[in-house]
């Protein structure tokens, strides 16, 4: 019989949109998926990575986490690795409470015989766990997978690739072939949550991956998509839009039914109860025009005007729900050759509004008046 697979990622819990809190809708949104996993009836479920958005989470964070993924061991089993942005150390501090209650963790790389590697006999599935890896942390990763010292000069991707082949050397067709792990596929689609630094030079190619694995879960690129592959390997995505770079993702799991020696089959189901992320552009009127029709989302305007004081104020006034407010100008840039050295500080000041394509007497008469009280 094909076994049910739950599979989730880069619940980012903690994150917050221009300083709003966003705890509620991710309790919200994590009731939501456990209740997807009970209706389902699922055997398993597998969370690809950074459960956290920083590495330091609050009370409040590990509260919503630990309870969330408690919560789903009520239904099955529950395998967790590390994001980027999870501290690794404090998951494998944890890890020994958590696996009394079904939740088995995994902070930092491990071999295939120190936990790596993990059989659920009673439904006939072999997983193989893959952390985050560094650049930084990929020699000494290596070590621990018994890599000889001389082939420690190798690139990124081919330590990458004897890593994965060490921790799936043992799958047979006998069984669910399963990996998990938290890293960049060539191809992959990124949203506008992840933090650039960790997406650019750590990405692998999909072929990296043997024929013989029933299912690929991964964790990192928070847009959900299948890569390419003659199997099924997955990004599940984050289950929030996390920025406004995701505004058109649809956020969801992925219900996974995989049987041994046979590639997986894998189904979207879609999630509902976080916040909206829209962005809207255009005039002041064309702007508030749309006021009506983004309740209950986090806004970010893009204007379309001339720079005066007290602009931003009138867009957060008519739209509660703006987060933030951008001023993309009308006028063209002046620039001018003489230099400001030798004019008066007022002087100089409205040359720079001139140049910025700023015409607004009262931040002028506002300068000077500051200027006069600095010099007094």
């Amino acid at each position: 019989m094909a076994v049910k697979i739950l599979h989730t990622s880069d619940w980012h819990v903690g994150r917050r949109i221009r300083g709003r809190n966003r705890s509620e809708e991710h309790k919200a949104v994590l009731g939501e998926l456990i209740e997807i996993a009970v209706s389902s009836e699922v055997d398993l479920t597998v969370v690809a990575g950074d459960l956290f958005d920083a590495s330091s989470p609050t009370a409040l964070s590990e509260e919503i986490v630990w309870r969330a993924l408690l919560d789903l061991a009520e239904v099955s089993p529950v395998v967790v690795v590390a994001g980027n942005h999870d501290s690794a150390a404090r998951l494998d501090a944890v890890a020994p409470l958590l696996e009394m209650g079904r939740v088995t963790v995994v902070g930092t790389p491990r071999s295939p015989h120190d936990g790596g590697t993990i059989e659920l006999e009673d439904f006939g599935v072999k997983l193989a766990l893959l952390p985050f890896v560094s650049q930084r942390g990929i020699v000494k990763t290596e070590d621990i997978m018994g890599s000889d010292p001389d082939q420690h000069a190798g690139l990124f991707e081919d330590r990458l690739r004897r890593i994965v082949e060490s921790l799936t050397g043992d799958m047979t067709a006998e069984t669910v072939n399963v990996l998990v792990s938290h890293l960049t596929v060539y191809g992959g689609l990124a949203g506008g949550g992840e933090r650039q630094a960790h997406i650019f030079g750590y990405a692998i190619p999909s072929s990296l991956f043997p024929g013989h694995l029933s299912y690929v879960a991964l964790g990192h690129l928070h847009r959900q998509q299948k890569m390419p592959h003659s199997g099924a390997v997955w990004y599940s995505g984050s289950p929030l839009q996390l920025d406004f770079g995701e505004v058109s993702d649809q956020k969801g799991v992925l219900l996974v039914e995989a049987s041994p020696g046979l590639p997986a089959k894998v189904t979207a189901v879609p999630l509902s109860e976080g916040r909206r992320l829209k962005t809207i552009r255009g005039t002041l009127d064309e702007v508030l025009a749309h006021s009506d029709d983004v309740a209950n989302a986090y806004v970010k305007v893009v204007l379309v005007e001339k720079a005066r004081v007290g602009l931003s104020d009138e867009v957060r006034a008519a739209i509660p729900e703006v987060v933030e407010v951008v001023l993309e100008s009308t006028e063209p840039v002046k620039r001018e050759p003489e230099s400001r050295q030798k004019l008066k500080p007022t002087e100089a000041f409205h040359r720079y509004l001139t140049e910025k394509g700023v015409e607004d007497p009262l931040m002028e008469s506002l300068f000077a008046e500051l200027l006069d009280e600095a010099v007094k």
